[in-house]
């Protein structure tokens, strides 16, 4: 048991190794003074350690792998008899098909994955590849490979179009990529224009001309794999970001800043143990997926996935009715459309805590969710480029509305555009201290774009695109995208709370508020919504009128909408999060784009 952390010998971070030790001696019965077993040594103790590294109390390990220092200790400590008879991953398709890993059966087979990057796919460490599979298991595996061999990951979501495959491939170089039957024939279409791309895996129970089928690889791979020594600023994973302008940019994550940035948030903000059963709905494309992946690990909890080709709130609510799940999160559009169902319908046996992020959470979602099922939305805020940089903590008083406070170790400020802090109550810039010191769990850089990286800060502080103001209390109250934010004759309004006000009529199913041309006021605020069945039929011009009475009683009178349209749907991310920037370009002409906001 003990020949894995001598396989390694110094490369082993020396306080894990010895914490460890005293676990699995302990376990193998060692005795202590008179013949009794020295007490055993909890694993939260090491986890303890890891959120030390994560708070910045303790310093980053010049050496850090997650597969190898956290996976694999875990499977150790498994084996031990230190984990709860739970999965580690546990995959549903809602047809009958399960699949269920413990860490070690997890270890087992992400090592004959790494085989299959290194030996068949020929990566080496600093490589780089491309995964875009919907919710599949291999979609974890492979992660979990790319970390083992030194392969840098860039995950993308299943509904990439040719062109985007092709820039995505061509401007990250990526030697290999890992898809589905339903997006092979667009990378076959492209590939000819990406030379960097060398091999082609596919997850398939069938075949396809030019491509290796990685389910007839795995089963024939070797369980055994030296995981590969790496520092711990050594690239991770790559996410694509669009910006306001340009093509989308590459955000670079280290082994350390994912690896280790999130065993915080794990425990106070998702609140999880190594009982815990944890179900976030996000699409694999998007960081969420892996924030799970990194949170949930750490800390020894089971990640649970549904394969959910598409959003269903009931098949969502039967899901979370027959598993488990002690820990959801789903982004604020999925959790409209959850209290829309008639909630006294189900019961949740076992979930006891639920999250949120990804957008702006309307408190009146927030207070029917809390109505109906009895558990408040701790609502959380970050982006891409970092880990949490807000959260309303587990046991923290939570102002509906509020994305609340900063969390550790970001310091984390309201400024103006020239970097300097604003007073409580001001209005200005959402930024995250990076001077004098940068958080380690931070991006390091936007790859190959050096004026980005550097237009990204003002004075001491990293500028996320976001306006919020912070209030006495420290809370922080989001306005919008700096694009997103309404000035219409020098008032400036927040969708968010336009929306929130919407969806406190019975009418409206769902809203996004998007500035529109005016030739008096420059901009004036629109409400593109879908309106709840009962009022379908109702006429238009009584509708709207009632809808532009009810915002200027619920919020301020000037950010009542001008302009109202009543649509089917709204624009959407496959992982449920309203595309306002659609909406905008609808409205201002894609010649022009998006109004230029005043400073």
């Amino acid at each position: 048991m003990l020949a894995w952390y001598t396989t390694r010998g110094n490369n082993m971070m020396p306080w894990l190794r010895g914490r460890v030790l005293k676990v699995l001696r302990s376990a193998r019965g060692f005795c202590g003074p008179h013949g009794q077993p020295p007490p055993l040594l909890d694993p939260q103790d090491i986890v303890a350690t890891w959120e030390a590294i994560s708070l910045g109390r303790q310093p980053v390990p010049e050496y850090f792998n997650f597969a190898h220092d956290v996976l694999d200790l875990w499977s150790q400590l498994e084996k031990a008899g230190h984990r709860p008879p739970i999965p580690a991953f546990w995959w549903v398709n809602g047809a009958g098909g399960e699949v269920k890993w413990n860490f070690e059966q997890l270890g087992q087979q992400s090592r004959r994955a790494a085989n299959v990057l290194r030996d068949t796919c020929s990566l080496q460490p600093g490589d780089r590849m491309m995964l875009v599979l919907p919710r599949l298991p291999e979609w974890w595996l492979v992660s979990v490979a790319c970390i083992r061999t030194g392969a840098v990951m860039i995950p993308g979501v299943s509904q990439l179009t040719e062109k985007d495959l092709k820039y995505r491939l061509q401007a990250s170089r990526a030697k290999s990529i890992i898809t589905s039957d339903s997006l092979a024939p667009r990378v076959d279409a492209i590939s000819a224009d990406c030379p960097s791309l060398q091999t082609k895996l596919l997850v398939s129970d069938s075949s396809r001309p030019g491509w290796m089928n990685f389910r007839e690889l795995l089963r024939e791979a070797s369980t055994e794999h030296n995981c590969v020594r790496t520092k711990s600023q050594d690239p991770l994973a790559i996410y694509f970001t669009s910006g306001t302008t340009g093509a989308p940019k590459m955000v670079e994550h280290s082994q350390a800043s994912y690896g280790l940035g999130f065993v915080a948030s794990g425990r106070h903000w998702v609140d999880l143990t190594k009982s815990d059963i944890f179900w976030n709905t996000s699409d694999t494309g998007w960081v969420k997926a892996a924030w799970t992946l990194f949170s949930a690990w750490p800390n020894g909890s089971c990640i649970f996935v549904h394969e959910l080709p598409r959003v269903d709130a009931k098949v969502i609510l039967n899901t979370l009715s027959s598993f488990p799940i002690t820990t959801l999160c789903c982004v604020p559009t999925i959790f409209r459309l959850l209290v829309q169902e008639d909630l006294t319908r189900y019961q949740f046996q076992s979930l006891r805590h639920c999250l949120t992020g990804g957008e702006a959470l309307n408190p009146d979602v927030r207070e029917k969710w809390k109505s109906q099922v009895g558990l408040e939305l701790h609502e959380g805020y970050g982006q891409s480029e970092t880990v949490v940089i807000c959260a309303n903590s587990k046991g923290m008083k939570i102002k509906s509305g509020s994305m609340g406070k900063a969390s550790p170790p970001y310091d984390v400020q309201i400024v103006d555009d020239e970097g300097n802090i604003l007073s409580p109550g001001e209005e200005g810039n959402v930024a995250v201290r990076v001077r004098p010191v940068r958080p380690f769990c931070f991006f390091s850089c936007y790859l190959d774009n050096p004026e980005k990286t550097e237009a990204s800060e003002r004075g001491d502080f990293y500028i996320t695109g976001d306006r919020a103001h912070k209030d006495k209390d420290g809370y922080f109250w989001f306005m919008g995208r700096n694009d997103d934010v309404i000035n219409s004759s020098s008032y400036r309004i927040g969708p968010v709370e336009v929306e929130s006000a919407l969806a406190e009529h019975p009418a409206v199913l769902e809203a996004a508020v998007v500035s529109s041309p005016d030739p008096i006021r420059g901009e004036v605020v629109k409400a593109f919504i879908v309106l709840s069945p009962t009022y379908s039929s109702q006429d238009p011009e009584k509708l709207t009128r009632e809808l532009q009475e009810h915002v200027k009683r619920v919020t301020a009178p000037y950010k009542y909408p001008r302009k109202v349209t009543f649509v089917s749907e709204l624009p959407k991310t496959v992982s449920g999060k309203i595309q306002r920037s659609k909406l905008r370009s609808q409205e201002w002409g894609e010649t022009r784009g998006s109004p230029r906001k005043a400073p």
